[in-house]
């Protein structure tokens, strides 16, 4: 038994070492952001917040349906990072854009601007929808249009010839 307490022993504290890291609270004056932000320190929750707003404006070019704040793959990684260390140099948010667009184009933003290139993005939507509404019409014209065949009296009695008696006596009677 004594090698059991001796174990417990020196596992309590490790264990209660482990406990209070994890819920560690931050050093004054500065704001930590979550795990899935890594360990970016900020001097303000504004700040830390202005962070994730920015980085919540670009998407991810791996997973191409998250943004970078939600990506967990390796270039959104480095992207927040890279993002992180050029507001912290002073760069403005306008100055990150242009750079992310010159090396990356249009497809990193969530929001791209309307021009030439991108107005498939932007109208096509629109233009399907239009297309879709006008085959609809047509169709729905089309079979507004189809009358039912009329047949003379003479077609009508060489049908009930060929069906047989009862088909005309069950029309009429």
């Amino acid at each position: 038994m004594k090698p059991m307490k001796f174990f417990i022993t020196l596992l309590l504290p490790l264990l209660a070492l482990a406990a209070q890291t994890l819920h560690a609270e931050p050093t004054p004056g500065s704001v930590q952001a979550d795990d899935t932000l890594e360990a970016f320190t900020f001097k303000t929750p504004e700040e830390q917040q202005h962070f994730r707003n920015f980085i919540g404006q670009l998407r991810c070019l791996v997973c191409q349906n998250e943004t970078l704040a939600d990506s967990d793959a390796d270039l959104a990684h480095d992207l927040r990072a890279q993002i992180y260390k050029m507001l912290k140099s002073g760069k403005s948010d306008q100055e990150v854009i242009d750079y992310l667009v010159d090396r990356y184009g249009d497809f990193i933003l969530y929001n791209p601007p309307v021009k030439p290139s991108t107005y498939l993005i932007w109208y096509g939507p629109f233009v399907l929808l239009g297309i879709a509404t006008l085959l609809l019409v047509r169709a729905v014209g089309r079979q507004r249009r189809v009358d039912e065949p009329t047949i003379s009296a003479d077609e009508r009695k060489r049908l009930e010839q060929l069906l047989g008696d009862g088909a005309g006596k069950g029309k009429q009677g």
